[in-house]
């Protein structure tokens, strides 16, 4: 055993819960999620919220959902951006693999994102990973397959077909996420499409 694991604590949800704040959990190791995000990355997480809650009215049981602590096992708690549930949650936490979740970059938040979150939730098997990048003005789908995460294309409009069950199948507009300049949208190998908005306001 190595001296880091001789010295350092290894905390649970029963540790978690009574910390004031706004932290995540992986593998027993605390992160702080402060200071808080910068106004675009809420503006942008509302915009992602609202868009999957309108897409989504016309399904029965599937519903968009603001951060919520995301138990993946005793010694890690999770806060995605955004998740999509197709069956209701705990009272506390969640303790079951969303069919959706989203993340928005910021500098001390993307290599997590990127790395260790993205192995996470593939390990999970989430269906859809998003990761939404504010300064490239960017969306990536990641949709698993064969259990493992691969980028998936766009429709040429910017829009992108979920399909959440059998009754539960929605096209998303993800070009109205992005609200300033242009957005970047992986359609095809090699090929991204730059989508001016010009009069969303």
């Amino acid at each position: 055993m190595g001296l880091g694991h001789k010295i350092l604590p290894h905390y649970t949800y029963d540790d978690y819960v009574h910390w004031e704040g706004n932290w995540e959990l992986i593998e027993g190791f605390p992160i702080a999620m402060s200071p808080m995000p910068v106004p675009r990355h809420q503006l942008i997480a509302a915009a992602l919220t609202s868009e999957f809650h309108f897409a989504l009215k016309k399904c029965k049981t599937c519903k968009a959902y603001q951060p919520v602590d995301y138990k993946v096992q005793e010694d890690t708690i999770l806060q995605p951006d955004m998740l999509v549930l197709c069956k209701p949650p705990g009272p506390k936490f969640l303790d079951f693999a969303p069919l959706l979740v989203a993340e928005i970059l910021s500098p001390s938040t993307a290599l997590k994102d990127r790395n260790t979150k993205y192995e996470i939730y593939q390990q999970q098997k989430i269906k859809y990973y998003l990761i939404i990048d504010i300064n490239t003005n960017s969306i990536e789908i990641y949709e698993l397959s064969n259990e493992q995460y691969q980028l998936a294309p766009v429709n040429s409009d910017g829009s992108f077909d979920f399909e959440f069950d059998d009754e539960c199948k929605v096209k998303v507009p993800l070009s109205e996420i992005i609200f300033q300049d242009h957005l970047n949208l992986y359609i095809g190998p090699q090929l991204f499409l730059q989508k001016a908005l010009l009069s969303f306001w």
